[in-house]
């Protein structure tokens, strides 16, 4: 049976006509507004919302009396109210696994072209400034044999807690809700406490989800407990941290460098103080961002819609509870 799906601002174009051959679809890219009346108008009778970067929260819901299911082609979900989509029994998912090893790549080159000062230096070379040997002004850091700190040691930490360990001999720290005895083990990864941690690394990396609970959890006293040499990483999300607390820090030297590929708000304001900082390396959240991942993405996002409307499992829901109460 064909039922409506709306597709809100992405799906890869292979993925999006495999959708079709099984349901009537409705696509809105760059959606301005949820009360746009042809989206309204849509959404009434939708039973599935498949795509990127959109709202799901009580008042969307309570103008889609049909839907059944949501499938977001992205492993955060934070743009969810799963209490809500649960309370309504409509079934919502994820895309895990498919993206860990290259956003675990970004992340460390990340790391590494902060540390290395890469990005200023290909702009020294090709603005004309390159005119002899290097002085020590221009120096980067080593990686090797340093010591990284891993917030949120999920599968995507765990990743790049095993480039660390493994290709660059780092020392590997890590704070999470659950202490990972496989990590540690493979990694020779140490739990700490957050502030032990974060007084230590000299690489500390972000990597936690969006939740009430990790919402703005680095900021000025955080910063002011990390080494002046430390080199911050965010690759979680923008509201992870306070985003103008980090502008005090690398404005005081409180810390040495940061890389980021994600900001407070995306995308970032023009002016934003960050931008104009030669040691901090920034990204369009680029995480997932290469063709073979985000067509991954889209399959499973599209696999996962495809099973709530015929009515089986989907394969990565979020809240199984929803599925067994049926």
């Amino acid at each position: 049976m064909r039922e409506k799906v709306i597709v809100i601002n992405r799906l890869e174009d292979e993925v999006l006509d495999r959708l079709k051959e099984h349901h009537d679809v409705k696509v809105f890219l760059n959606l301005a507004s949820y009360n746009d009346p042809e989206f309204l108008n849509e959404l009434k009778d939708a039973s599935g919302i498949i795509g990127l970067d959109y709202q799901v929260n009580a008042d969307l819901l309570d103008n889609a009396p049909k839907l059944r299911i949501v499938s977001n082609v992205s492993v955060g979900y934070n743009n969810l109210d799963i209490e809500e989509l649960s309370k309504r029994g409509i079934l919502a998912t994820n895309t895990p696994g498919v993206l860990t090893d290259t956003v675990a790549d970004v992340i460390f080159g990340i790391l590494i072209a902060t540390a290395r000062r890469i990005p200023e230096l290909d702009h020294y070379v090709k603005s004309g400034q390159w005119k002899g040997n290097l002085t020590a002004d221009y120096y980067g850091v080593d990686v090797h044999h340093k010591t990284v700190g891993i917030i949120g040691m999920g599968e995507i930490g765990q990743a790049i807690g095993h480039r660390a360990h493994h290709g660059f001999h780092m020392n590997v720290l890590y704070h999470n809700r659950s202490k990972k005895p496989e990590a540690e083990k493979i990694l020779n990864a140490t739990y700490c406490e957050l502030d032990e941690l974060l007084g230590q690394a000299d690489y500390v990396v972000l990597m936690t989800p969006l939740t009430k609970e990790t919402e703005r959890m680095i900021g000025e006293r955080e910063f002011k407990l990390m080494k002046k040499t430390a080199i911050f990483i965010n690759g979680s999300r923008g509201k992870t941290i306070v985003e103008s607390d980090l502008v005090k820090a690398l404005e005081n030297g409180e810390i040495a460098a940061a890389g980021l590929d994600v900001f407070e708000k995306e995308p970032t304001d023009e002016d934003n103080p960050l931008l104009k900082m030669p040691n901090v390396v920034t990204l369009p959240h680029i995480g997932s961002s290469t063709y073979e991942t985000e067509l991954k993405m889209s399959h499973l996002a599209c696999d996962n819609m495809l099973a709530g409307l015929s009515g089986e499992k989907p394969p990565t829901l979020i809240d199984e509870s929803v599925w067994n109460d049926r």
